[in-house]
């Protein structure tokens, strides 16, 4: 039988027909269509005589042809668009033999880069374009292995204890590679993140193994340890060794992920990242030996998988961007168990804000373990109670060994005991303030931008808790007959502790001080509003700083009393002591912390305000042109989330305007208070450098928070410097001209640095240099 290409072959030979050659120039003849069911006819002019009638920018549709058709035709043979698009000589087929014998150097080489390929999943690109690229990866999992057996490169290739050694070393290590990253997907589909800025979960209908199990890939990979150490007598010591420390760190990775689900003891917890840690060292000493294999992975694996995204290029990091990476996923896996060790809330709360701010922040996986060691089913750390952790922060915060958290209250099942309208009224505020409380922490535990925008939303729901506290203190006052005391600020008026809306209106004023000091970190500001955000930063921290304040002096005030009555009815000294329990040594120590450090925040805050004030004064921070929009347009848009708290109260535009200009100060004695103000704050950062861990009220994250602490005291110290050369220029210009400002810009030069090449984030320590 004659193939039909043959014969059309000799069809076109035998053809006595010559072929017509055509100008380019001219216009082509219509097809020939010989059929008798069609009648071609030319409808040129006539189209162009009905498109000469439309307006411009007009457009005709027909109802049939749908949004879905018109988008499909625009794509049709655009290599952008059209996924099934091929190059000129490109086939759909594989190029690539997997059955290929393969040299040890060669594994090392493919497992390198599936190395970075897999990193670079971590860093929020999807498979499609990392691990879904290796051919190697393709035929293990397509199609859809449902057994062990199938997980290979080669279906039904036969004894696979005869097959290459290095084949079975290298299936060993995708099946561990693959089985982690389906439990990496898994955790963080499990928890709270934002798939279009932080991970792409997409599998493209891969299953990633999910049906085999975990203890059966361990056996693999094993199995394939046990196959190098038969060949060994076929490698150099130090290929066997590569080859082994790329499985144990297979083996490792899913032991620990395994061990992340138990939320138990972290000293337990941490040995396969420990393991890790050591493993991965050995891995890079040894990437030598590897022998890149580019031509086993591919874009055009992409056309199969069920996306409709045409072929996007490969993104592998570099190998040693590859090894910093995972050197920081290793050492955040290890620092993230100790969130385990739980304290104190106040605790709880530093090693979550403290790991959050690192730099670079923790992968998402990482943040991933995090929210589920803390959220759980609603289990907090595998082991407390929402209430109790609530309780535990208001027993610090405000209600230090008070009736009001007292257990014994919800044994009371009389109606009309006050002990039991007690408990009522205060589970009431529980279930309405400890969701509110619980975003903090899910917050931020999101990358940093989010965190800032969540934050925004958040304070709203603050503004309610706080409502709705006070109107249970009212109700809490009647039952515990607390008498109101006349505080000092506020004169002969007296008040109630209010303790519930205190404690809420303490943290809305905590959300607003990060909400603003994000906005330094992520450069939302421009150089000529930095003077005016740090003047509301201060007026904040001043803020919270007074509150403090007035809990401190309540919290005296019950600490007194109560040891007074203690000592009334005890029949020795040693009785009366026992009413100053810890938890009032551990509530003064807190508000002691907590209060310096808003008045160092409102102090450096200030500081930054007067010295950026200065250098726009001396046209050192010129301003961009606006055309289109004043500073009052402006001051509303960047305190549009602020506008609805009720307390604090926003300044009006004419109040923030008088604070940022200071019309009334001159510029020398701006830069004197700027000095002052930072030396302060250097001399309170020391005392805060001094405090222990329990003291700092930061248990499991001290060194971090120490390292911020002392952060913030050399920017404190560089702002010191700043402000002296920006003195020492004024005082120069004015001795040698004779007036205040004229000179200085001649004699000096500032830069706004970006956030990271400061010594803190939120403290942006403008560069002077003199010209």
């Amino acid at each position: 039988m004659v193939p039909l290409d043959k014969e059309l072959m000799d069809l076109s030979i035998n053809d006595p027909t010559p072929v017509p050659h055509f100008d380019a120039s001219q216009e082509p003849p219509p097809p020939p269509l010989s059929s008798e069911g069609i009648v071609a006819q030319d409808i040129t002019q006539k189209f162009l005589s009905a498109a000469a009638t439309l307006e411009p920018g007009e457009l005709i549709k027909d109802g049939f042809f749908s949004l879905f058709e018109s988008v499909g035709a625009l794509e049709i043979m655009d290599p952008k668009m059209d996924s099934g698009c091929l190059a000129p000589g490109e086939s759909l087929d594989d190029d690539y033999d997997v059955t290929r014998p393969l040299l040890p150097s060669e594994v090392v080489g493919i497992i390198d880069q599936l190395l970075c390929l897999e990193m670079a999943w971590h860093l929020g690109y999807p498979l499609s374009q990392t691990l879904f690229t290796s051919f190697y990866v393709e035929k293990m999992l397509n199609p859809n292995p449902g057994a062990l057996r199938d997980a290979d490169f080669v279906r039904d290739g036969g004894d696979r204890c005869s097959r290459d050694p290095m084949h079975r070393v290298l299936r060993a290590y995708c099946l561990g590679l693959l089985k982690s990253c389906y439990y990496v997907n898994e955790r963080i589909k499990h928890e709270h993140s934002y798939e279009e800025e932080d991970f792409v979960t997409n599998t493209y209908n891969r299953s990633l193994l999910e049906s085999i199990d975990r203890y059966e890939i361990r056996d693999e990979i094993i199995e394939a340890r046990n196959v190098i150490y038969d060949v060994r007598h076929k490698l150099t010591d130090e290929m066997a060794h590569a080859l082994a420390f790329r499985l144990e760190l297979r083996t490792a990775f899913l032991r620990a992920i395994e061990l992340c689900e138990l939320r138990s003891d972290p000293e337990s917890l941490s040995l396969p990242w420990a393991q890790m840690q050591g493993v991965w060292e050995a891995i890079n000493k040894t990437r030598h030996l590897g022998k890149p294999v580019p031509e086993a992975f591919s874009t055009k694996i992409q056309r199969r998988l069920a996306s409709t995204m045409p072929p996007r290029p490969i993104v592998q990091p570099s190998p040693e961007e590859t090894y910093e990476h995972f050197k920081k996923l290793i050492a955040d896996g290890l620092n993230v168990l100790n969130v385990l060790n739980y304290a104190d809330s106040q605790s709880l709360l530093n090693f979550v804000l403290t790991f959050q701010a690192q730099k670079p922040q923790p992968l998402v996986f990482i943040r991933s373990i995090l929210q589920n060691f803390l959220f759980h089913d609603m289990v907090i750390l595998g082991r407390l109670s929402i209430r109790q952790v609530l309780d535990d922060d208001l027993s610090i915060v405000v209600l230090p060994s008070s009736l009001l958290l007292d257990p014994a209250n919800d044994s009371v099942e009389a109606p009309h005991h006050p002990r039991y309208a007690i408990a009522h009224q205060m589970e009431l505020f529980r279930q309405r303030a400890a969701q509110s409380y619980l975003d903090i922490f899910r917050a931020f535990c999101q990358n940093r931008c989010r965190v800032r925008r969540t934050l925004f939303h958040s304070l709203q729901d603050w503004e309610m808790v706080q409502a709705d506290a006070e109107e249970i203190d009212q109700l809490l006052q009647l039952q515990t007959e607390e008498k109101p005391l006349v505080y000092p600020p506020s004169g002969d008026e007296a008040s109630h502790s209010l303790p519930l809306s205190s404690w809420a209106y303490h943290y809305k004023l905590r959300l607003m001080e990060w909400t603003v000091q994000l906005g330094f970190e992520l450069e939302i500001y421009q150089a000529d509003e930095l003077a005016g955000m740090y003047w509301y930063l201060s007026h904040l921290s001043k803020t919270r700083a007074r509150h403090l304040e007035r809990i401190k002096f309540f919290t005296t005030h019950r600490l007194e009393t109560s040891s007074a009555a203690a000592a009334t009815t005890a029949s020795n000294a040693k009785a009366a002591s026992t009413a100053s329990s810890p938890q009032y040594a551990r509530s003064k120590s807190y508000l002691r912390v907590t209060t310096l450090e808003a008045a160092l925040t409102s102090e450096l805050a200030a500081a930054f305000c007067d010295l950026y004030i200065a250098l726009q004064r001396l046209s050192l921070i010129p301003r961009p042109p606006r055309p289109y929009g004043t500073d009052a347009l402006r001051y509303e848009v960047r305190m549009k989330s602020f506008a609805n708290i009720g307390l604090p109260e926003l300044p009006s535009f004419e109040a923030f305007s008088h604070a940022v200009n200071q019309p009334d100060t001159p510029t020398i004695k701006l830069l004197d208070n700027a000095a002052a103000a930072a030396a302060h704050a250097h001399a309170g950062l020391e005392v805060m450098a001094k405090m222990s861990a329990i003291e700092a009220f930061a248990v499991g994250s001290h060194e971090r928070w120490l390292e911020s602490v002392k952060g913030w005291s050399k920017a404190a110290t560089a702002l010191g410097m700043a402000v002296s050369k920006v003195k020492k220029a004024v005082t120069a210009a004015a001795a040698a001209e004779g007036s205040g400002n004229d000179g200085v810009g001649g004699r000096l030069q500032v830069q706004v640095p970006r956030p990271e090449e400061g010594y803190h984030e939120w403290w942006i320590v403008p560069k002077v240099t003199e010209r």
